[in-house]
């Protein structure tokens, strides 16, 4: 628990270093922060919520990341643990390594992974959509959570082996729905992605 609360506090000073409160100033993207902060808490309570033997885990984190930007993105995902936290009665143990392993770890996968394609990577929306959206997103919530088994957090009655498999179907289900949205947001809500740049990805 030192470690999560550590990697919280280093995110939120990063984080409130940046002032993301700017990116409110002039754009659209109060609604998709308004949208994150009353759906994705019942996303994340649903395995206290709903008693299973195999829990559906929901990050939803890269999203919220191509939505909001990292900065932004941070104050969201830690105000969304806060509010999981006041639904499903969990403990403020379940809580941190919940704003740690399924909101920033992946968001900040997202964010570097972003930042590579950006650097080696041809700027097209083709590559926005399935590098960021799609299989970027696959890899940064599989990643995270190889990572929150190796520190100890493993799924309830399944092994570990199994865990993997887990781990990697969950991330292509939460990666269809982000690459679904992002497809969506960049044809008609192209000011919901704070990551989209219509100079960037649209020059002749």
């Amino acid at each position: 628990m030192d470690f999560e609360i550590a990697v919280i506090l280093a995110c939120l000073c990063a984080s409130l270093w940046l002032k993301p409160w700017r990116m409110l100033v002039g754009t659209e993207l109060l609604t998709p922060l308004l949208a994150t902060l009353v759906l994705l808490p019942w996303l994340w309570a649903l395995p206290s919520l709903h008693h299973m033997p195999l829990q559906l885990h929901w990050s939803g984190a890269p999203l919220v990341t191509l939505m909001l930007g990292w900065p932004l993105a941070v104050l969201a995902l830690v105000a969304v643990g806060i509010s999981t936290t006041l639904i499903s009665a969990t403990s403020v143990d379940t809580a941190t390594a919940l704003i740690v392993w399924q909101g920033l770890l992946p968001a900040t996968f997202a964010l570097l992974l972003g930042a590579a394609l950006r650097r080696w990577v041809t700027h097209h929306p083709f590559v926005y959509v399935l590098g960021r959206g799609f299989l970027g997103s696959v890899l940064c919530i599989f990643a995270a959570s190889l990572l929150a088994q190796w520190t100890g957090h493993e799924l309830p009655n399944v092994g570990s082996g199994l865990s993997v498999i887990a781990f990697w179907l969950m991330a292509w289900g939460d990666a269809f729905i982000t690459g679904m949205m992002c497809a969506i947001f960049v044809a008609f809500k192209p000011y919901w992605l704070a990551t989209w740049s219509d100079n960037l990805y649209l020059k002749s």
